[in-house]
């Protein structure tokens, strides 16, 4: 299994394989290319033999550069229950774009079982708090078309460490 960043190549596998992980949101096949673009750096995508298996999108809100906050993972049927989730989210925050951040957010709907049992080990994994709270509510936010989406907040022990810099002397 391969982890690495994305690029504006992998637009239309991450599209595919976010339409077949149902429940997460559909995402417009510009804004997946965005991600594999623009975001690169806090994304991240999961090969095995070519075929793209798992996707993590992120970014650091310009408002609190001291967080990671993760849109989707995304994980292919063939490659679920190997801990391919995990593993995509500790290659994020080893990533030098992640140095400083002290704490990983997302959003998550109730029903959303694998993502819960997602973020709770990896808190666990980490040693980290994990704290929830509505962010965006069903009636007031999303008309009643969508469910509540909840923030989990896992503060991180430590910030991510800058990378070590090696001199070019």
């Amino acid at each position: 299994m391969a982890l690495r960043r994305p690029t504006a190549a992998d637009g239309p596998a991450v599209t595919a394989l976010i339409a077949d992980c149902p429940p997460l949101d559909a995402n417009s096949a510009y804004c997946n290319l965005l991600q594999c673009t623009d975001f690169a750096e806090t994304c991240v995508l999961a090969e095995r033999e070519g075929a793209v298996v798992g996707w993590i999108s992120g970014y650091r809100p310009p408002s609190d550069l001291s967080r990671i906050f993760v849109w989707q993972v995304a994980v292919s049927s063939a490659a679920r229950g190997i801990g391919l989730g995990g593993q995509m989210l500790d290659a994020l925050l080893d990533r030098p774009a992640t140095a400083g951040v002290r704490a990983l957010t997302t959003t998550i709907t109730e029903a959303n079982t694998a993502s819960w049992r997602l973020f709770e080990s990896l808190a666990r994994r980490r040693g980290s708090s994990f704290a929830r709270a509505v962010r965006f509510d069903r009636a007031a936010h999303f008309a009643g078309l969508h469910d509540t989406e909840f923030e989990v907040t896992i503060g991180l022990p430590q910030p991510v460490a800058e990378p070590a810099r090696k001199d070019i002397s």
